[in-house]
């Protein structure tokens, strides 16, 4: 792409008209929702949602209500002029900048709730992260008005949540789903990873390995779930600080599965040092 500078747009009113105006030109709209500190990951995304879609929108903003308490909204990695030359250099026509009283406005209180999706996983472990999610994923929608938006897949469980809320509240959009993008040894690019000392970075490297571990266990014919996981679990051990959870869940349906009868997506969440990070695999029988 050429880098032009793409037009950063801060309220609601600004962003829905512009949309409106592509629309209104029977053009196709592809969107890409984060909340900044953009890596390769982003990047991959909206070189795809420029491939899918005659403009490109990129929205950044770091949402509180999908923040507990006591974890990282006031320290989570924000780097605007960065974010805008990555979205430059993928192409993205328009940045979409809101401030948190323009997402939130005073005596806000309406919420979704994907209730199913949401339990377990990064849901167990963070109570009302999902609530946040799907709250500000529908806002923004309602807000950008594309036709199709982009998410990666290492947030398997809020791609799972987003296209359930899209499905159950007629919203559409397509939602699109893209592979995990990782570094050259395996780990997966995620903002928090600016948070990684070199020697925990490296201890970081076990998420990976142990859901390869496991993947191997699987090509060669183990189905049994409980054994995949202790596969998993045991590279973890000694490599990571805390376990939130291994688990093997169908890939279609989030259900939990006790044996890999068709496709399967083995998830993890493990803290090194301070520092939460997820990562999944497919495992296909």
């Amino acid at each position: 792409m050429s880098g032009k500078e793409p037009l950063v747009l801060r309220t609601p009113s600004e962003m829905t008209d512009w949309s409106g105006a592509a629309r209104a030109r029977g053009e196709r709209v592809a969107f890409v929702p984060t909340m900044g500190a953009l890596h390769e990951g982003h990047v991959s995304l909206l070189r795809e949602g420029r491939r899918r879609g005659d403009r490109l929108a990129l929205s950044i903003f770091v949402n509180p209500t999908q923040f507990g308490p006591k974890e990282d909204l006031s320290r989570y990695p924000r780097d605007l002029p960065g974010d805008l030359a990555k979205a430059a250099s993928a192409g993205a026509d328009v940045v979409y900048v809101p401030g948190a009283a323009d997402v939130y406005p005073p005596g806000f209180q309406t919420y979704v709730q994907v209730r199913e999706l949401e339990q377990g996983l990064c849901g167990g472990a963070r109570p009302g992260h999902f609530v946040g999610v799907a709250t500000v994923v529908c806002k923004l929608f309602n807000v950008v008005r594309p036709h199709v938006a982009l998410f990666g897949e290492k947030d398997f469980q809020q791609l799972a949540v987003i296209r359930r809320m899209v499905a159950d509240l007629d919203m559409g959009v397509a939602i699109a789903g893209m592979p995990i993008v990782r570094e050259p040894d395996g780990l997966a690019m995620s903002s928090r990873n600016a948070y990684l000392s070199p020697a925990a970075r490296r201890r970081a490297l076990a998420l990976s390995r142990a859901l390869n571990a496991a993947r191997a266990r699987a090509e060669a014919g183990e189905r049994d779930a409980a054994a995949l996981v202790a596969t998993a679990r045991g590279v973890l051990a000694g490599e990571v600080d805390r376990v939130d959870y291994v688990e093997l869940r169908d890939a279609a349906t989030l259900a939990p599965v006790t044996t890999l009868e068709r496709e399967g997506v083995l998830l993890v969440a493990a803290f090194v040092g301070e520092t939460r990070l997820i990562d999944n695999v497919r495992l296909v029988p």
